[in-house]
This record gives C-alpha cells, structure tokens and sequence, in this order.
C-alpha cells in the first residue's frame, strides 16, 4: 500500500517483518524508515515492540523516520509519551484534521481528511514533539519532532476507499454500533487527500535524506 501510495519506483524499498525479530543491522541501513500501522498495541510488553523501540531511540536523529497509525504510537511510546487504549472507543470512516503548525513541507493547507482505523490514541506527548494536526477525537494525531527529522501521523493515509469501508464493516458489533458503523461509511463515500498527504511525506523524506 505504501508502495503505491509513494511511489512504486520513487524509492530502492526495502520491507523489515519486526513482528518476526527482522530489525535492520545497523541504523545507516536506510537513509529513512516508515513504520507502518499493527494489530498490537504500541504499549503492548511482546519483545519484538521493546526491540523496535530500542531501535527507532538509536535511529532518532541519524535517519528520517515517518510513523503511521501503529508507528505514530510506537514512536510517541519510544521517545517519552504515552499511548492508551480511548475512552472515545473506535475511529474509523474519514476523518479530518485541521492543520495547526504548518511544516516546510506541508505547504499552506489548513485541513486534511483521510481514513482511520484505530481505538489506541497518543495521550501524552513526548518531549520535543509539536502538534501539527488534530482534531477533537485526536488531539494528538499528527505530530512532528522538533529535535530529530521524524513525524507521525494517526490517520492513514495508504488506504483506498474500498479497503477502509471493509475494515469499518468488519467492526460493526465488534467495538462499533449500526450507527457508528454507518457512519463512517458515509463519511468514505466523500473526497480525501491521500495524494496530498503523499506528497507531504515524499517531500519530507527528500528535505531530510
């Protein structure tokens, strides 16, 4: 999905399983690391979570690093945050974000809408992180470091319309109500920006490799 999204030919790829105990060799591995969504929790104790941890604290600062859904928690939950299972219950359908501290490569957009798929939410931030979107679901839902060239982001924005629709369906009386439900299909049925939130990634790992 990132692939697509990105750009299949943009970038040499290369895809590291932690679940599975893959971990790069060293941090100069790659230029820049994406972690993507999981069903684990980012606060969960399984040692393949505290590995990657370890790893994203050495890879701080020495390589670009872009957290998606899973990996904007794990990140907060590495550097010094806390993530915890919301009391708000599941966000799912599109969403919308505003944009409150524009990036360099952000451009001047003010709101952003993508898709979610999440019940776990960034409660606490981390130092030296900064608030770049939210919304009142999410206030911490996109974030950026100010002391490294990392960001993260809850939302996601790899998946296409069909796919984010079968994951809503799939919670419908697991965790989310007919209403619910419903309504986050709805919201799928309306424009997003998963090419403008491509970009932004793309530009921000070009600024910082």
């Amino acid at each position: 999905m990132f692939r697509k999204l990105l750009g299949e030919q943009r970038y040499h790829y290369v895809e590291f399983d932690v679940e599975q105990g893959e971990l790069p060799a060293a941090v100069d591995r790659c230029p820049a690391y994406l972690i993507t969504g999981s069903a684990s929790d980012a606060f969960g104790t399984s040692p393949w979570i505290s590995d990657l941890k370890r790893f994203l604290n050495a890879a701080k600062g020495n390589a670009a690093l872009v957290g998606i859904c899973f990996g904007h928690q794990v990140m907060a939950e590495a550097f010094g945050g806390k993530v915890a299972r919301s009391p708000k219950g599941w966000g799912m359908g599109n969403h919308r974000y505003d944009i409150v501290r524009p990036q360099p490569w952000s451009g001047h957009q003010t709101e952003i809408t993508l898709p979610a798929s999440h019940q776990d939410q960034v409660v606490e931030l981390p130092p030296a992180c900064e608030v770049v979107g939210c919304n009142g679901f999410s206030p911490f839902g996109f974030t950026a470091y100010t002391d490294s060239q990392a960001i993260s982001l809850q939302l996601h924005p790899e998946f296409e319309t069909d796919f984010a629709a079968a994951l809503a369906e799939r919670q419908r009386g697991r965790g989310m109500s007919d209403e619910e439900t419903d309504r986050a299909l709805s919201s799928l049925q309306k424009p997003n920006d998963r090419a403008l939130v491509a970009d932004w990634i793309n530009r921000f790992i070009t600024m910082n490799t």
